[in-house]
């Protein structure tokens, strides 16, 4: 009996990857490894000190890279495999089919970004992998479900990824700006500096990481909201 629920649990799982990665899953995989390699490889010969901040640093880009094109480029996989109308043909089935996905999307960067935690701090320096990972988790979900309400709204992938990209760039601006703030969606919550009073600081942390949380449940709302207009995406 448990087998008759899980096989098709899996083989559900194993489509709608298919579907949402639109066939090149494997590619976004090796990619984000690739662009961890990297800044690892920057991090190793540059002369400053390999710490916990450093290591969120270098899982911060694979996570988002992993969420990117699922959640941008979803409708449009929909669209070009034909089935958005199977989706919109059944009440609520679209709201049960979008959750599903985005479990499935944040499941796989949960256990990349795992894995490479566990590598980190094997190989590089030692960090507690779990906190690293909820913690690089975080603005990977505002990015993620920003992309999804972005992509109900504009409902191409390509034109969401230039808006997406886009406010990446006004973000990774403000960053600079912002600092230590509650504000700052790519706020480092190991990056403590030197005169700042721990607990003033990690208080900032507990309220961005409550504001981007909040944010993004936000954009999942808006979202599905989106979906609610049959006639705009068929």
């Amino acid at each position: 009996m448990k087998y008759k629920i899980i096989t098709p649990i899996i083989k559900l799982t194993l489509y709608n990857i298919k579907i949402i990665f639109g066939n090149k899953f494997i590619y976004f995989i090796l990619s984000a490894i690739g662009f961890y390699i990297i800044t690892v490889g920057f991090s190793l010969f540059s002369d400053d000190e390999i710490t916990m901040a450093t290591g969120y640093n270098m899982l911060l880009m694979p996570s988002i890279l992993v969420i990117f094109y699922p959640t941008c480029f979803g409708i449009q996989n929909d669209q070009d495999a034909k089935i958005i109308e199977i989706i919109f043909g059944i009440p609520n089935y679209r709201y049960k089919v979008w959750l599903f996905r985005l479990i499935i999307s944040y499941s796989i960067c949960f256990i990349l970004i795992l894995l490479l935690s566990v590598v980190t701090n094997w190989l590089i320096v030692e960090i507690p992998p779990m906190n690293l990972t909820l913690q690089t988790i975080v603005p990977a979900l505002f990015i993620g479900l920003l992309c999804f309400m972005l992509s109900t709204i504009v409902r191409n992938g390509n034109g969401t990824a230039v808006l997406i990209i886009v406010i990446g760039m006004i973000l990774f601006t403000l960053h600079g700006i912002l600092g230590i703030s509650k504000w700052n969606v790519f706020l480092n919550p190991f990056d403590m500096p030197l005169d700042k009073n721990p607990e003033i600081f990690y208080n900032t942390v507990f309220y961005n990481r409550l504001f981007i949380i909040s944010t993004s449940f936000i954009f999942l709302l808006a979202g599905l909201y989106k979906m609610q207009n049959r006639e705009k995406f068929i």
